[in-house]
Order: C-alpha cells, then sequence, then structure tokens
C-alpha cells in the first residue's frame, strides 16, 4: 500500500513538471498537432474573421509569397491593406518576422516605392530580378527562398503563417511539422493546392477575412521612391 500511494504522488506531480519544462519551440502540444486527418482540420478553418484566437501560438513567423497573394487579391476583386494584413496574421502574437518575397523590376519606379514603404512597415522584404524568358512573359519564383527561411528559422518560432497556395511548398510545410512547428496557411481555398491543404495545421480561407485585411477606398498610401527619398 504504500508503494501504490508513492507511485499515485509520483504520477500527480510529474506532468505538470514535464510540461513546465516544455522547450519554447515545440508550441502546441504534439498530440494535438500529430494527426492529420482532415477531420479535424476543418474544425481549424475559422468560420468568422478570428485567426485561431483560442490557440496558444507562441512566436509567430509570416511568409508571404507577394505574387501568389497579388492573384489572389484580383480573384477577390480587392486591394490589400498590408497594416490591415500583418496585424491580422499576427493577431496579438508575439511576431518575430514577417516576409514578403517578390519579383523585381528595376525599371518600375513605382514598386520601387511600394518595396521601401513595405520595408519601413514592418516587413523584411525578399526581392528577386524578374526573367523574362521567351513570348515577353516576365516571372519570378521564390519558392526555394521561402522553403529555406522557413526550415532556417524554424528553431526560432512556434507557428509559422503561410500565404500562399502553391503546392510546391508542401514539402517544406511538412518538414517543418515534423519539427514542431505549427503551420496556418492562408489562401484562396478554390486556387490552393490539395497537397498544401493536407499538410497543414490549419488553413483559412482569405474569402472569410477579406473585409478585414482590405484597403479603405477613401485612403491611400503615398509610396515614396528612392529619388524622392532620403536615403
Amino acid at each position: 500500500m504504500i508503494i501504490t500511494n508513492f507511485s499515485k504522488h509520483r504520477n500527480e506531480f510529474k506532468e505538470p513538471k514535464i510540461l513546465k519544462a516544455k522547450p519554447h519551440w515545440q508550441g502546441q502540444n504534439l498530440s494535438d498537432s500529430t494527426v492529420k486527418g482532415k477531420d479535424p482540420k476543418i474544425q481549424d478553418t475559422p468560420t468568422d474573421s478570428s485567426i485561431v484566437n483560442n490557440l496558444n501560438r507562441g512566436r509567430v513567423a509570416i511568409f508571404i509569397d507577394g505574387l501568389n497573394l497579388f492573384h489572389t487579391a484580383l480573384q477577390l476583386g480587392i486591394e490589400i491593406d498590408y497594416v490591415k494584413l500583418l496585424c491580422h496574421l499576427t493577431n496579438g502574437s508575439r511576431l518575430l518576422r514577417a516576409f514578403f518575397y517578390t519579383g523585381v523590376d528595376i525599371s518600375n519606379e513605382k514598386q520601387q516605392g511600394f518595396l521601401l514603404w513595405m520595408r519601413r512597415n514592418g516587413y523584411r522584404v525578399v526581392a528577386k530580378d524578374i526573367t523574362q524568358p521567351t513570348e515577353n512573359f516576365k516571372k519570378s519564383n521564390l519558392n526555394v527562398e521561402i522553403a529555406v527561411d522557413m526550415l532556417t528559422l524554424a528553431p526560432y518560432y512556434d507557428t509559422a503563417v503561410l500565404v500562399s497556395g502553391d503546392g510546391d511548398l508542401a514539402y517544406a510545410v511538412n518538414a517543418v511539422s515534423r519539427m514542431g512547428v505549427r503551420v496556418e496557411v492562408v489562401s484562396l481555398q478554390t486556387s490552393t493546392s490539395e497537397s498544401l491543404i493536407d499538410v497543414a495545421d490549419c488553413f483559412i480561407d482569405l474569402d472569410s477575412i477579406k473585409t478585414h485585411i482590405q484597403k479603405d477606398s477613401n485612403l491611400g498610401y503615398s509610396y515614396r521612391t528612392p529619388s524622392n527619398s532620403n536615403l
């Protein structure tokens, strides 16, 4: 009887000690994120403008595929307010860093001014020169840069917010998930790869939050270009 009581008391106090000593990078309990079935994911999908309000997201890192988001905004018929977007995706959590990946046309002065504004308003801009293959079709793919940054910084954040619907990023998402990171994918459901949704812990349809991230029609930003800045 004495041994039984001793074991019982040890079990009662052992569990809280483990939880208290849990490393910060593990984020959610592993039991919450190891099951990747579709039913839990459907429950995670918000039905209103809230983004996982009830979760302890820990430190958050945001990775935005700029070109993908631009085309999504066109489909939704809105113009993105990037201040509102950053606030909504962070949602009161501790922000490690917010990356914005985009192709750059060095001859486009308006775009240069926009990127300067982004750098001064909370974003770390990762840019790549736009290539121009045959048939005058310009493109720039930054999936490698997104994947490398997600993996490199994984030990320093608990939740990754990926704003993209590109299925090529599914492997990177799966890799950081195995490292204990919770991954939220934010994109337009109708144009998001199923393979990306399947490996994410949570999917948020941009259509459900568009009213909270779109630019007010009566407001505008005065993007400064390098020629008229003090840099």
